[in-house]
């Protein structure tokens, strides 16, 4: 495993697993298959609904806690000072755990000032060492860095995959010591993304999978990375990147590849923050 020091120090997994869209009865069997295999990072969110089965799995995993990354993420309906520490409490004891290595604001959107502040007191107090941010476009990002905080945020989440690369966002990240962190590095399989010739090429060439180049490009780049599945041998191909290294050709021709937008929606977008609304309020109205 790869790490990287984020800009307080706390270094970091640079590949991880996910549990977004995972079932809650499926969310502790696959994390603990993930550490099995040996990732330790693992990526939750209050919004999916399963930070209690992977607390399941972290304290039932046998791995010294010291040695596990765990991140989760408070939702919009959660922004607010006092709403979001209360929040993250809540996550601790559905974590089971002290402390949580990484908290991001998952959205940018309501009032993630009041929000954000939380995050910095409980970051102070020592049951949060690191905080940061999910989604925030570079505008966004310049608004927390400049007038919004105590503490940088040590990474911001977003989409990042071959066709969308985020370079510009990287760029901007990195001005104010800010860690690039990707979503969907698949997309999802969107776009016909796992039948890219040149990915497939590229690929070919090292022996490995579509899937494999894309995690070696972005590892190359200095992105965290964190990936999904629910089958132990996917879960092994995509940790199966440390040992080779694409050239600075093959990195060019997948950079090539980057559209800039976005495969899935525009936070930009009235429409879009209307969906994030109901979204994960019909899925919390299921879930009660």
């Amino acid at each position: 495993m790869e790490y990287v020091k984020l800009n307080n120090g706390v270094e970091m997994p640079i590949l991880g697993f996910g549990v977004y869209q995972i079932p809650k009865e499926e969310t502790k069997e696959c994390v603990l298959n993930a550490i099995k295999v040996g990732y330790r990072l693992i990526d939750t969110a209050q919004s999916y609904f399963n930070e209690s089965e992977v607390g399941d799995a972290i304290k039932e995993c046998g791995v010294p806690r010291s040695e596990l990354f765990i991140t989760t993420k408070v939702w919009i309906d959660n922004y607010g000072y006092d709403k979001c520490k209360e929040s993250v409490l809540k996550s601790l004891e559905k974590l089971k755990t002290d402390y949580i290595d990484l908290v991001l604001l998952h959205q940018p959107f309501s009032d993630y000032y009041g929000a954000y502040r939380a995050l910095e007191d409980l970051y102070e107090e020592g049951k949060i060492r690191a905080i940061g941010v999910s989604n925030f476009y570079p505008d966004r990002l310049a608004d927390i860095c400049l007038f919004g905080r105590k503490v940088i945020p040590a990474v911001n989440q977003v989409e990042t995959n071959p066709l969308n690369g985020q370079v510009k966002a990287q760029e901007n990240m990195e001005k104010y010591g800010v860690h690039i962190e990707a979503w969907a590095p698949f997309g999802e399989g969107r776009s016909g993304m796992f039948e890219n010739v040149t990915l497939k090429k590229i690929g070919e060439k090292y022996n490995k999978s579509v899937a494999q180049v894309i995690l070696r490009w972005l590892i190359q780049r200095g992105v965290i990375v964190v990936c999904k599945s629910t089958h132990v041998e996917r879960m092994e191909e995509n940790f199966d990147v440390f040992d080779f290294k694409l050239s600075n050709e093959d990195m060019e021709e997948i950079r090539k590849l980057d559209s800039s937008d976005s495969l899935f929606f525009n936070h930009q977008d009235p429409n879009m923050v209307e969906w994030f609304d109901q979204m994960v309020g019909e899925r919390r109205s299921k879930l009660d």
